[in-house]
């Protein structure tokens, strides 16, 4: 047995423990300062480990916290084998997993392998000359004979994905800032080089990886153009606000090339070097994205789950939930899913959801009984479990380079992004004791902090808790069927069913009462208690008001 593999020992035998796993997302910066400089630190996820415990979660997805000038907020890596000094040191990291170790917590890191910092050592060296050792370990390419770029693609932070160098006179690629260089893929040492850095913390002891981006690592080695997007077209890349031409193109050779599953494979022979390891990509792919989602999960030789930003929209309704579960489940197969309503990089879902305010808290409750039911592992992102609404934030506020871009037609990621709250009636709601938090803590989310809603029945922190508890008793719920039902009434309605253990649901998330009549072939043994849901069976018709829902053993 080598030293890593020791290391890695104490982990559970249960390789398959992320199956049906609830992550709760961890966004550093925001979470609990400890140090007084307003910014979060591992520390500070260190000291309220008991809170995310207390939530019933598995598991905690920690947003990058790399060494990094943090021109995107950390996702601009310099050294992927080190803790950034505003975070704390490798000790404060290995601190805080053996604590949440310690109470049944697994730790998932943010891996950003598509590209690095231009601070990163490698991208330094690169850029140097065009025989130096690392000179194609990122992608470069020389000018059109008229100085221009060599292809039309494009950043999804705008403008070109390419950059010129005027010591290499060349250009270089980035999908995103210019300050965050492409890795080129193509090159076995730096696939290598990749592959030891996730080995680093494997032997640290992380029980799995997101992979931000996961299907932007490789690009065409033709660097062909990209067409227009077809209206049509499965081909179309609207990742980015319309605000950015980059949805205007379909993205056929920027990314989700083929040779990435061959690296996938790569990543997964190394996962499954230590016990119960896990890997979640994240597939931004456009109207392409199940099929990403199929090729880079099926056959358990690469990702065990990947997520999609299908349900990171605006609509809440029925048909689109029951499509975006059905195209998955009918598309991928063997393949796993991770569903979320909101993470870092989107506007929080309760206000994306409903406009009026005053319905705000029940929409909290009811997204998260619906998202507790769905078949596949869940990620829930701080601060949700307390309804927080998405942050209105002045310009002079803003740190995130995409939104002071786009400002102000798009507002940009710090919105979903502002300290947690903790204390009510303390500055910066407990965050921090700093006189200035990196981005400021609004009055409503001081009103809706843990120390206002811990322990108080009804609040959306105890449903909460309360829902993954019923989530977590019910081993339908972890990796049972699902099957919807055709009803006429615009409901959500699915049965899920492992063994003996067969549940109806019906969720109602319009703005009136519903009666629905169940079809004949489901007969109802007894109502279940799912907590927060009120709906009622008289006569064989199942009565649920606005936002609500029923839950029955059949």
């Amino acid at each position: 047995m080598t030293k890593s593999q020791a290391r890695a020992e104490p982990h559970e035998s249960n390789a398959d423990w992320w199956r049906g796993a609830v992550i709760y997302q961890v966004y550093p910066r925001s979470f609990q300062d400890t140090d007084g400089d307003g910014i979060g630190d591992l520390k500070g996820v260190t000291q309220r480990l008991p809170y995310i415990a207390a939530l019933g979660v598995d598991a905690i997805w920690l947003s990058p916290f790399f060494t990094s000038p943090m021109a995107d907020m950390g996702y601009d890596v310099s050294d992927y084998c080190n803790v950034d000094p505003m975070f704390g040191t490798l000790a404060d990291f290995d601190a805080m997993m053996a604590q949440a170790h310690r109470l049944g917590l697994k730790i998932i890191i943010d891996l950003v392998l598509s590209h690095t910092s231009d601070q990163h050592p490698w991208f330094k060296e690169s850029r140097t000359s065009r025989d130096n050792p690392k000179a194609d370990w990122f992608v470069w390419a020389a000018p059109k004979p008229d100085g221009t770029a060599p292809n039309n693609w494009l950043s999804v932070f705008g403008g070109p994905a390419w950059e010129w160098d005027g010591v290499r006179k060349q250009y270089y690629m980035h999908n995103f800032l210019a300050s965050q260089p492409d890795l080129d893929f193509h090159n076995h040492e730096v696939q290598e080089a990749l592959l030891s850095a996730a080995k680093f913390w494997l032997d640290r002891g992380v029980d799995g990886f997101r992979l931000d981006t996961v299907n932007y690592y490789f690009h065409d080695k033709e660097l062909r153009d990209n067409p227009p997007h077809a209206p049509d077209s499965e081909d179309a890349g609207l990742d980015a606000p319309d605000v950015n031409p980059y949805g205007m193109q379909s993205h056929l050779y920027d990314k989700t090339q083929p040779e990435n599953v061959a690296f996938l494979k790569r990543f997964r022979a190394l996962l499954d070097q230590y016990d119960g390891r896990t890997s979640v990509g994240e597939v931004g792919d456009g109207a392409r994205s199940l099929k990403t989602v199929a090729a880079y999960t099926a056959g358990g030789d690469k990702l065990h789950m990947c997520y999609t930003f299908d349900l990171l929209g605006p609509d809440f309704t029925p048909n689109h939930i029951r499509h975006c579960c059905e195209a998955f489940h009918n598309s991928v197969a063997d393949g796993w899913v991770c569903w979320a309503f909101s993470n870092h990089d989107v506007n929080r879902h309760v206000s994306r959801f409903i406009e009026n305010a005053e319905e705000r808290e029940a929409v909290a409750k009811l997204a998260v009984s619906v998202l507790a039911s769905l078949r596949g592992s869940i990620c829930l992102y701080q601060g949700e479990e307390l309804g927080l609404p998405e942050a209105e934030l002045a310009f002079e506020d803003l740190t995130d380079p995409y939104g002071i871009r786009f400002w102000p037609s798009f507002k940009g990621r710090d919105g979903c992004r502002t300290p947690m709250p903790w204390a009510s009636a303390e500055d910066h709601a407990g965050f921090t004791t700093a006189k200035k938090s990196w981005l400021p803590v609004p009055a409503e989310h001081r009103a809706l902090a843990v120390d206002t809603q811990e322990g108080k029945g009804g609040s959306v922190l105890e449903h909460y808790r309360h829902t993954l508890a019923f989530r977590k008793a019910h081993p339908a719920l972890t990796d049972g069927d699902m099957q919807f039902l055709d009803l006429d009434e615009d409901v959500l309605a699915f049965t899920r069913a492992k063994g003996d253990d067969r549940l109806l649901f019906i969720f109602n998330l319009r703005g009136g009462p519903q009666a629905v009549r169940l079809p004949s072939h489901i007969e109802i043994r007894e109502l279940v208690g799912m907590p927060g849901l009120s709906g009622s069976l008289i006569d064989g018709v199942v009565l649920v008001e606005a936002q609500d829902g029923f839950c029955a053993r059949i």
